[in-house]
């Protein structure tokens, strides 16, 4: 058996600083790099895709509202073809620069609110989707299990991971309890492993509230500027060799 662990990086830019990346590095499979619009800088995105070709870590596309000032978490009213024009051109350069490196993009993974946002809008899943198709329909996209995101990417034949989070709490529909609720961040290491083994070998999770929500776990997420993202990284590395659990990044043939 083996599951993806991805990982956000490449979110620092000028002399902000975010993340421990080279740290976090050797406990993953699969990192989302941050393509300007939330994080992220040519140099500091050359570094990060460098990094992780050099740790054997496949590499996906993260794009964003373009939201500096917020770090993406904040909601942009943009109509879909909006958005569309946006992802494409994130998703693109990155790309470019993989490429320019000698590498190959694996995935693309929304940040932020646009995530949060495309799980329950069909319109805004359907243009992140379109434009993951148009720059290349070998990519695979990463979205919240169950969410309208993965049901986009299915209707248009596009591979995708079902995403689920070890650092995050979960409320009973299957949506991530809003960061600004009390409770939504994972801070003990000890409780984001038990999280992700439940999610991984029992297909659900608990919710805050006690019940029981079925999900399917193709990847795993940790948030790379988490406070406690490195511990947390290794304890969940520990937990699923424990189990006999590989880490390996998702293929199609996952």
């Amino acid at each position: 058996m083996h599951i993806d662990i991805n990982c956000d990086m490449g979110e620092s830019y000028g002399a902000w600083q975010m993340g421990n990346d080279s740290h976090l590095m050797p406990f993953i499979s699969s990192a989302n790099i941050a393509c300007g619009f939330h994080g992220g800088d040519p140099v500091v995105i050359r570094e990060t895709i460098l990094l992780a070709m050099n740790h054997d870590v496949v590499i996906g596309a993260h794009p964003s509202y373009p939201d500096l000032q917020g770090f993406g978490r904040r909601v942009i009213q943009m109509p879909p073809p909006e958005v569309y024009a946006h992802v494409l051109y994130q998703i693109g350069a990155l790309k470019g620069m993989v490429e320019a490196s000698g590498g190959r993009l694996h995935h693309v993974k929304p940040h932020g609110a646009l995530y949060n946002e495309a799980a329950r809008d069909p319109d805004l899943a359907a243009a992140i989707v379109s434009a993951i198709r148009d720059v290349d329909a070998s990519l695979i996209l990463y979205g919240l299990s169950g969410s309208e995101l993965v049901r986009a990417a299915r209707a248009v034949g596009l591979s995708c991971a079902e995403e689920v989070f070890a650092d995050r709490s979960y409320r009973t529909d299957g949506s991530l309890t809003p960061r600004s609720f009390s409770g939504a961040l994972l801070a003990s290491a000890e409780q984001a492993a038990a999280q992700v083994l439940e999610m991984v070998l029992e297909h659900q999770v608990t919710a805050t509230d006690g019940r029981k929500v079925q999900i399917q776990a193709d990847t795993v997420c940790i948030h790379g500027d988490g406070q406690h993202a490195l511990s947390i990284a290794r304890a969940v590395h520990a937990a699923l060799g424990a189990e006999g659990i590989l880490v390996k990044p998702f293929t199609t043939t996952s």
